[in-house]
């Protein structure tokens, strides 16, 4: 297998890992969290069950928010399920700024099985993917519903369905005492042509992305979130029978809650004055929470 050399270090924790296979017409991402995932975590005390789930969606983030092309694009994936144990999850990613949160019921959390699927978790809900591009400020959205075993599997549609793209997606967490590890693998078909060229038509038994797909499914979850491997490494693993795997410099990710007092003055002076007054105590202070940080902001009004 040749690949470019980017003369920099081995990818590792927080970041991304961007390739293509160009006599394959395919693209990949592999990405692997070890602090930024447990800053975003440490924000609330969320049972396993929710905790896992959400890890598992910050993942996904980060693997389709880093094939946002231009400056200020924005990725933003949505469960919503208003009767089941977790009634709303949200994550999104902007310039390599990545945040997340889950909103739960404690009681049916509480008498989930031991090993949740979706269904158990969300009862019947559905998934949002929200792509926002500031540059053309066009905005693209799909819906589909939250089945399968795994948010991955629910994603994976999404891209059949929405994008009409091939994907394979694979996650994987880990415990290592206090701390999570996550990383996460995502490979497409683009079936004319390289990333960047329009595709004309979807040939979802493609003989090329067959192959592809086979080879990134035989990835461990141990590798995903061994942080002695390198992406490199774990790419090389993959496909080095490959004539060519073209590896690029890929973001590193950071917690990026954008809450503060000059960002919810903005927002609360959208609002109307009367309604404004309605949200003061009796010093003339608008208590906000952000649920993403868990912190507390005072607007004086």
């Amino acid at each position: 297998m040749n690949t470019q050399d980017t003369g920099r270090q081995p990818t590792g924790m927080d970041q991304v890992l961007q390739f293509s296979i160009p006599a394959r017409d395919a693209r990949g991402r592999a990405v692997r969290f070890g602090s930024v995932l447990n800053q975003i975590l440490a924000a609330h005390d969320y049972p396993p069950p929710v905790k896992a789930v959400l890890t598992e969606a910050l993942v996904l983030t980060a693997l389709m928010g880093s094939l946002l092309k231009e400056e200020d694009s924005q990725l933003t994936v949505q469960a919503q399920s208003p009767g089941g144990a977790i009634e709303l999850l949200v994550c999104d990613y902007r310039n390599g700024e990545l945040r997340g949160y889950a909103r739960h019921d404690a009681d049916r959390v509480a008498v989930l099985p031991p090993v949740p699927v979706l269904e158990d978790m969300f009862d019947g809900g559905h998934l949002a993917i929200t792509f926002d591009l500031p540059a053309t400020g066009e905005r693209y959205q799909g819906v589909v519903p939250l089945e399968g075993d795994v948010l991955a599997e629910a994603v994976e549609a999404y891209f059949v369905r929405s994008e009409q793209v091939p994907t394979l997606i694979r996650v994987a967490v880990a415990q290592r005492g206090a701390d999570t590890i996550a990383g996460g693998l995502l490979v497409q078909h683009l079936p004319d042509g390289e990333d960047g060229r329009e595709r004309l038509h979807v040939q979802m038994d493609h003989v090329e992305w067959e192959h592809v797909s086979i080879l990134a499914g035989s990835i461990r979850s141990d590798e995903l979130t061994d942080p002695d491997l390198s992406l490199e490494q774990l790419t090389w693993r993959l496909f080095h029978e490959e004539e060519e795997v073209r590896v690029l410099p890929g973001t590193r990710f950071s917690r990026g809650c954008r809450c503060s007092i000059v960002h919810f003055e903005d927002v609360l002076s959208r609002f109307p004055a009367e309604d404004r007054r309605e949200m003061r105590d009796d010093n003339g202070i608008i208590l906000v929470d952000c649920a993403f940080c868990s912190k507390e902001f005072a607007i004086q009004d």
